[in-house]
């Protein structure tokens, strides 16, 4: 019986792989069954990781892993959805095209694969290939760890964080908390219903700015607030920065997988311009204008203090967004604590640019993260993006939507060039800590 939100099968764009249906022989190990059906265990843990966000390389090299255990050669050309592969074995070959239907983050399930690649020769390449299948079943029927409501009040914990760290002060950061964390509800529970990303991204930033007006509103009257402080509405949005997709593209670029590199950076513009679009047609409803926040008058001490737990807060909610567990979420909380006080304190005690303090930033929390994942072997990028996400210039790529829109086209492309210049060089600090600490990362081989 069809579940009443999904489509029919009939209807479906994308049809399910009857991965079974390729076996052939129920009693045979892995690396003895048929070229096809070894085949089909690598592209499907090649498409499972890729359903996890992570980068084509990380999806290439665990590709490869398991066909050397199953005694195969691989070629794999990767995109965002999509990755098009040839398994070759004894003078012969056998290609697949595989494709999602969205895509997403999922850091507790990239874990998990990540593990199951890694023990593949040891543990599971003597394995018939229907227990393969039955295994791979196990680790993408992984449920969700958190329900939309803990999705909403991550992202309202993350926004309030994040708004602080940009100048907020309390009226903003409760606003952005009730704002960050309807919104976040309402794109939760769209996806739940397999409503397409376009509006899911657009209702939840509506709803994220009218709570936070709404909120505003009624603080106004009731506490007699300054109507400055409307300028923070900005963080109520900010839940939606794509921070995997960007960083994954530059990384990608990096290494000249250019398919996935520039799809991811397509993705990322797509919903970043939404985002900013919808954000900038509310708040001209609305007569709000992303103007200069207040001053705390907090000492320098005292700020820095405070950017500690608030980087953490903000580090935090965005991994358990990503479905990250909980001891990788306080993990890359405490990275992201360092790594992101660092950056503030650079450009306000020195003479450091913004962009090349992201750059630093960026550097530390990938060297961080290279130490942990020899620790307990947790996936780099399930770290350092939620580390350096709170980096990314929301703020600064708003500003230059709304001035755009403004037809104030100078002021707008300032504060565009000034975002771009920081997105470029936080993935490059992370691709220096890891040609640093990965000697596999150094090499096109």
């Amino acid at each position: 019986m069809a579940n009443n939100d999904q489509p029919e099968l009939s209807q479906r764009h994308h049809m399910t792989i009857p991965w079974k249906d390729f076996i052939r022989n129920e009693d045979v190990p892995a690396k003895n069954a048929s070229l096809q059906e070894r085949t089909s265990i690598v592209g499907r843990i090649g498409i499972s990781l890729l359903s996890c966000g992570t980068g084509a390389w990380r999806v290439r090299d665990a590709m490869n892993t398991v066909a050397r255990s199953l005694n195969l050669t691989c070629s794999a050309d990767i995109g965002l959805i999509a990755l098009h592969y040839t398994c070759f074995s004894h003078e012969r070959s056998y290609t697949q095209v595989l494709s999602l239907p969205n895509t997403g983050v999922n850091t507790d399930k990239l874990n998990s694969l990540e593990k199951f690649v890694s023990d593949f020769d040891e543990r599971y390449a003597d394995l018939t290939i229907r227990q393969l299948h039955v295994a791979i079943d196990k680790v993408q029927a992984r449920p969700k760890q958190y329900t939309p409501l803990i999705s909403g009040l991550a992202a309202a914990l993350a926004c309030s964080g994040f708004i602080f760290l940009l100048g907020g002060g309390l009226p903003e950061m409760l606003c952005s908390f009730l704002g960050a964390g309807c919104g976040n509800y309402v794109r939760a529970r769209m996806g739940k219903r397999s409503l397409t990303t376009i509006a899911g991204i657009a209702v939840s930033v509506a709803v994220a700015c009218l709570v936070y007006m709404a909120s505003f509103k009624l603080i106004e009257m009731g506490f007699h607030v300054l109507s400055e402080h409307e300028a923070g509405y900005i963080g109520a949005m900010l839940f939606v920065i794509p921070g995997f997709p960007f960083i994954t593209s530059m990384l990608d670029i990096s290494k000249l997988d250019m398919r996935s590199g520039l799809e991811r950076l397509a993705y990322a513009i797509m919903i970043t311009l939404i985002a900013t679009l919808v954000g900038w047609l509310v708040a001209t409803l609305f007569h709000f204008k992303p103007g200069n926040f207040l001053p705390l008058g907090l000492s320098p001490l005292a700020l820095m203090l405070l950017r500690l737990p608030a980087s953490f807060c903000g580090v935090y909610g965005f991994s358990i967004m990503f479905n990250s567990s909980q001891k990788m979420a306080i993990t890359a909380g405490f990275m992201g604590a360092i790594a992101n006080t660092l950056r503030l304190e650079l450009v306000d005690l020195t003479a450091m640019p913004p962009a090349a303090a992201a750059f630093c930033g960026a550097l530390v929390a990938g060297l961080l993260a290279s130490l942990i994942n020899r620790y307990n072997g947790y996936p780099r990028i399930s770290l350092t993006v939620p580390s350096i996400v709170i980096m990314v210039p929301g703020l600064y790529i708003y500003r230059a939507i709304y001035n755009i829109g403004s037809n104030q086209i100078g002021t707008g492309a300032l504060w565009l060039t000034k975002a771009t210049l920081i997105i470029m060089f936080l993935p490059l600090g992370l691709f220096v800590a890891r040609a640093l600490m990965d000697k596999e990362w150094r090499h096109f081989d």
